[in-house]
């Protein structure tokens, strides 16, 4: 798939080309890796234009909250799977016992989910605490 073509406004017309110091390139590396933009090229283009540059930052001290949360995601995750297949065996069962059976299984990992669920609510209500002090 090719890329779109720009509009004629869009267009890059004139080529500059500019010549830095190592400081002054390491620099500019370092500021475009906190960035959106994809290429130096791109940042200096931006600031010469004067346009928004966003500016990425990651919070190291969040970095054990999102490993639990995405851990308690993969497990709700492999639960909702279960549920899915033993439900899938209840209705293939005829017997009346195999559905008991398959619906006590199944009671058994609602509850898990119940038990994962409350502690991702703490979780959040603890970040809530956290971020949205006033």
């Amino acid at each position: 798939m090719s890329r779109p073509k720009l509009s004629e406004k869009d267009q890059l017309r004139k080529l500059i080309r500019v010549r830095v110091n190592d400081r002054v390139y390491e620099r500019l590396m370092s500021l475009q890796k906190q960035t959106d933009c994809r290429s130096i090229c791109e940042l200096a283009r931006r600031i010469l234009s004067k346009e928004r540059i966003t500016l990425l930052h990651k919070d190291i001290s969040m970095n054990g909250v999102m490993e639990e949360l995405a851990l308690i995601r993969k497990e709700l995750k492999a639960i909702g799977v279960n549920i899915n297949q033993q439900t899938h065996y209840f209705h293939r069962s005829q017997r009346v016992a195999e559905r008991a059976f398959f619906t006590k299984k199944t009671e058994g990992l609602y509850l898990e989910v119940d038990n994962r669920v409350t502690l991702l609510l703490k979780i959040v209500d603890q970040l809530a605490q956290k971020w949205l002090q006033k």
